[in-house]
C-alpha cells in the first residue's frame, strides 16, 4: 500500500516539474532539441551523417555507384527518394 502512494507522489511531483518547465516555449524547444540529440546519438547519429546522401557522386572513391547509375540503375536514387520522403515526414511530424 504504501509503495502505490510513493509511486503516486513521485508521479506528480514529476509531472508537475515536467508542466513547470514546459511552460515557456523557448525552454520546450530547448527540451525537444535535447531530446532529439539524445535520439540521434543512441540510434547512431544523424540523417545528415547518412552515406546515402553522397550515392550516385561521380568521385574517384565511388566509381561503383556512378558505374552503375551512369548504366542506367534505378535502385539508388529511388532508395534516396523513399529515405528523404520518410525523413520529410518525421520532421512534419515533429513540427507539428
Amino acid at each position: 500500500m504504501k509503495k502505490r502512494w510513493i509511486f503516486s507522489s513521485i508521479g506528480a511531483v514529476g509531472a508537475g516539474a515536467l508542466a513547470y518547465l514546459l511552460r515557456d516555449e523557448t525552454k520546450r524547444e530547448q527540451m525537444k532539441d535535447k531530446a532529439r540529440s539524445l535520439t540521434d546519438k543512441w540510434r547512431g547519429g544523424t540523417p545528415e551523417d547518412m552515406p546515402v546522401d553522397k550515392a550516385g557522386e561521380p568521385e574517384l572513391d565511388n566509381l561503383e555507384n556512378s558505374k552503375m547509375v551512369s548504366e542506367g540503375s534505378q535502385f539508388g536514387v529511388n532508395y534516396y527518394n523513399e529515405l528523404t520522403e520518410k525523413e520529410r515526414e518525421i520532421l512534419e511530424k515533429s513540427s507539428s
